[in-house]
């Protein structure tokens, strides 16, 4: 669904919240939103020609997104005063309008509940969410987003796509789709990455002794 439109006077502006929820970790594995040179960190520097190409290939991916990312987290927040995590969110909740349980939310973005719970907070403080008690579960509830949480969502939505798509300006369409269809294959190829509470499990499972499993 395309973004709908707004006028300048509409334009969501930066909220307090913003900082705080740099350091939510929601997505994107970025501890802080600040567009520095660690975020722009050449990881091929590592590498010479006697690496594996697997090992050379994986720093190209991790050096391609953090050039990727750190001009994103900063348009962020100088634009509209969020962040990356803040946006993930809420591009969850955009694409389920009817709301998703925190333990989705949670599993979707590959983070804890407790990163989740406290982004979600500040968006509903700011009346950019909604809670709604869950009638078949007493103890879960429901985050969808509010009407005006959807009109700054799907603003900042066509911005971000805009500059995602000048971030990739240097590949010509056929180039893109190459690019796309080949990191298709290895995302085919990669095991699934377990959710948050199956790693929590893991964990729990590892630390058991052996009398305990008996």
């Amino acid at each position: 669904m395309k973004p709908e439109s707004t006028t300048p006077a509409e334009t969501p502006v930066a909220t307090a919240g913003a900082e705080a929820e740099a350091d939510a970790g929601v997505s994107h594995g970025a501890a802080s939103e600040d567009f520095d040179a660690a975020a722009c960190a050449d990881h091929e520097t590592r590498v010479d020609d006697g690496d594996h190409m697997a090992l050379r290939l994986w720093l190209r991916l991790l050096s391609c997104t953090n050039r990727i990312e750190a001009p994103l987290r900063s348009r962020l927040r100088e634009r509209f005063g969020g962040s990356l995590p803040r946006f993930d969110l809420m591009a969850q909740l955009d694409r389920h309008p009817d709301g998703l349980k925190m333990r989705e939310l949670s599993e979707r973005l590959m983070v804890t509940g407790g990163n989740v719970t406290g982004l979600t907070d500040r968006l509903v403080a700011e009346g950019l969410v909604e809670r709604r008690d869950d009638p078949d579960d007493r103890r879960a509830c429901t985050v969808r987003l509010t009407r005006e949480g959807r009109r700054q969502f799907r603003f900042m939505a066509r911005e971000h796509e805009r500059w995602v798509a000048t971030l990739f300006d240097g590949l010509d369409a056929s180039a893109q789709a190459e690019l796309f269809r080949l990191l298709g294959l290895l995302k085919r190829a990669l095991p699934a990455s377990p959710g948050p509470q199956a790693r929590r499990r893991a964990a729990r499972s590892a630390a058991r002794t052996p009398t305990d499993r008996a």
